[in-house]
């Protein structure tokens, strides 16, 4: 349950900004993360709300953005979106695959704050 520590950064980057731009609450934090990285929104966002209890980031929600997974297949030479990467080309069942998106780490991409 990576969440936990994820939730964990997030309070704590959001920390960081607030000291240094004297802001006292925030509304919301926008984040994104790949489809392939194992994170779970619903997860996250309950330990966000139990971490953030009395800092600026108590009640801020959570805004998540999933970037797609991609694979390239050197077989049909076509770059294709998919659920899971099961190490087959979706289009022509080929073997000569590599997954070239999907796996991003979580980034904060924007704060509203009050």
């Amino acid at each position: 349950m990576h969440e936990l520590y994820l939730a964990e950064s997030i309070i704590n980057i959001v920390g960081d900004y607030a000291a240094r731009d004297g802001f006292k609450k925030v509304n919301s934090v926008s984040l994104s993360y790949g489809r392939l990285s194992c994170i779970e929104a619903k997860t996250l966002q309950f330990a966000f709300d139990v971490q953030a209890k009395g800092t600026p980031a108590q009640g801020a929600a959570l805004e998540f953005q999933v970037l797609p997974a991609i694979v390239h297949c050197f077989s049909c030479e076509k770059d294709l979106e998919v659920k899971a990467h099961t190490g087959t080309c979706p289009s022509c069942g080929g073997y000569e695959v590599i997954l070239t998106a999907g796996t991003e780490e979580l980034q904060i991409l924007e704060l509203d704050v009050d």
